[in-house]
């Protein structure tokens, strides 16, 4: 797979890195000469020096080629500049883009070409919610600029599911299981398992379907 990460931050170099490590061909595109020539010598990715906001830069590194465009810089209007350059110039097939300030999330959809965006404080705040709540649905990861959610529901004692089998779980047609977590272990959804009171169960749902969902695992 190849990736071009824009943003030579902290995020960035980490993400390269990581997917370097495992195997994966990383264009790593940074506008700041200085920055490039401190890094590159422990960092053996393809370095483009170059402003990844112009149309003409991101064309000379090969974005046309690329299989993932990830836009990490420190700057929220750069980092959506860059996904729509990427997704309607170049055609790249996923985009993510990292959200710096919230406020700000409901910009990066897919009419600005992000296919997945992360916030930092965002996912934080999720995580520390889906750690102390029991019978609320949390939201954990946004997908298709806003359409679809990965969340998270530890079902409570009286869960209208309590006791119900994933073959006989009413789902709306936009919501699918994904995992079920048990004390210690994870549990693949099949049509015999049968949810009991402290699981963790992980779903994709769209927006549409978000309010059935609640109803349903946690009640009204």
């Amino acid at each position: 797979m190849k990736v071009a990460i824009a943003g030579a931050g902290v995020v960035g170099t980490a993400i390269a890195r990581d997917l370097h490590a495992n195997g994966h061909e990383v264009l790593l595109i940074e506008k700041d000469r200085a920055v490039v020539g401190s890094l590159q010598p422990s960092l053996d990715v393809t370095w483009v020096v170059a402003d990844a906001c112009e149309m003409s830069s991101l064309d000379a590194a090969g974005m046309s080629e690329v299989d993932v465009a990830v836009a990490v810089t420190g700057d929220d209007e750069d980092n959506l500049v860059i996904s729509l350059l990427a997704k309607q110039e170049f055609a790249v097939p996923r985009v993510i883009a990292r959200v710096n300030t919230p406020e700000n999330a409901w910009l990066f959809n897919d009419s600005w070409g992000v296919d997945v965006s992360v916030s930092t404080p965002a996912l934080l705040t999720s995580l520390v919610e889906e750690a102390v709540s029991v019978g609320s649905l949390v939201p954990l990861l946004e997908f298709g600029g806003g359409d679809t959610y990965l969340v998270e529901v530890t079902l409570a004692v009286a869960s209208p599911v309590a006791g119900t089998a994933l073959a006989d779980l009413a789902l709306p047609r936009d919501a699918a299981v994904v995992a079920v977590r048990r004390k210690s272990h994870v549990l693949p959804p099949r049509a015999d398992t049968v949810f009991i009171a402290g699981d963790e169960i992980l779903l994709l749902v769209t927006k549409d379907a978000e309010d059935a969902v609640y109803r349903l695992l946690v009640g009204t």
